[in-house]
């Protein structure tokens, strides 16, 4: 199983809106396909890449990234969970939090955590 990384940040005063779209823009140039959407529990993106990641994984799986907090002292998870189609309509948060992070076999597991660990680089230097 996949477990989500976790990381907190303290005194970086960012605007999270702004991260999640310097986030989004990141994982668009690396050629994902992203979605978003503003939550009670923070912002949610969702990232598949085309080809690599459906044919390793599976065609409904994608990067989940959960930004939350405030702007001195938030969290940034990052885990393995199902595409959620039209994520910005969801309503039902219970589901997507339910789907948010999913087991994985050992050799998905391992390709995984190379990209979470290349993800969580980049969103550490987004972050400054």
């Amino acid at each position: 199983m996949v477990a989500e990384k976790v990381m907190r940040f303290q005194g970086k005063n960012k605007d999270l809106n702004q991260l999640a779209q310097q986030i989004l823009a990141q994982l668009q140039a690396d050629g994902y396909k992203t979605q978003t959407k503003n939550a009670p529990l923070g912002i949610i993106i969702q990232a598949q890449k085309a080809g690599i990641l459906r044919d390793i994984v599976a065609a409904d799986r994608a990067f989940t990234i959960v930004i939350a907090g405030q702007p001195n002292d938030f969290t940034i998870h990052i885990g393995i969970g199902k595409w959620i189609q039209n994520i910005a309509v969801t309503a039902a948060e219970a589901l997507l939090l339910s789907t948010l992070f999913l087991a994985v076999d050992v050799p998905e597991m391992l390709w995984t955590v190379h990209v979470e660990n290349d993800l969580a680089k980049k969103i550490t230097q987004i972050v400054g």
